[in-house]
């Protein structure tokens, strides 16, 4: 478990009561920046972190996607993925109205509701992966399969080949 004094964000809190073993990483920051910028900042790989997507259906339902981070999510294999005729992603300025999170902050992890989510199957090939903690200047390492399981979601084909 991570023994950082830091504040705990609800993502945290919510991999500590499962049991779930994972290493915050701390960066400064005031502000949404690029997560390529993040990853540079905490030099890790692109392959290794991942960013979270938060799309709305032609049904209305809202789905979440993580994908890595130096990749475009295909809004067609991602419909497939969730049995959505199509997708599009959602506004900026209704991030925290739906997630309870900000631009930048975002993660599966701990969302105001459980929506339906994905997460790329390229996350399995991995040891680790790096997602935001929940809030800006926190990132979260993690096996992917406790993503998996701390999110609630499947593993899917979701960016452009």
């Amino acid at each position: 478990m991570a023994k950082n004094k830091e504040s705990k964000t609800n993502a945290m809190r919510i991999l500590d009561r499962m049991k779930i073993s994972y290493k915050s990483r701390a960066y400064e920051c005031g502000e949404f920046i690029d997560a390529l910028k993040i990853a540079d900042m905490l030099c890790l790989s692109y392959e290794k972190v991942y960013k979270t997507l938060v799309t709305v259906g032609s049904s209305r339902n809202y789905f979440v996607f993580v994908i890595p981070i130096a990749e475009e999510l295909d809004l067609k294999k991602a419909a497939r993925a969730v049995g959505e005729k199509s997708l599009s992603m959602i506004h900026v300025k209704d991030i925290n109205a739906v997630t309870g999170y900000i631009r930048g902050g975002c993660t599966a992890i701990g969302m105001k509701k459980r929506y339906v989510t994905r997460i790329d199957e390229s996350a399995r090939a991995l040891d680790q992966v790096v997602v935001s903690g929940g809030r800006i200047g926190i990132q979260l390492e993690m096996k992917p399969e406790d993503l998996l399981r701390a999110s609630g979601g499947e593993f899917a084909e979701l960016i452009a080949k």
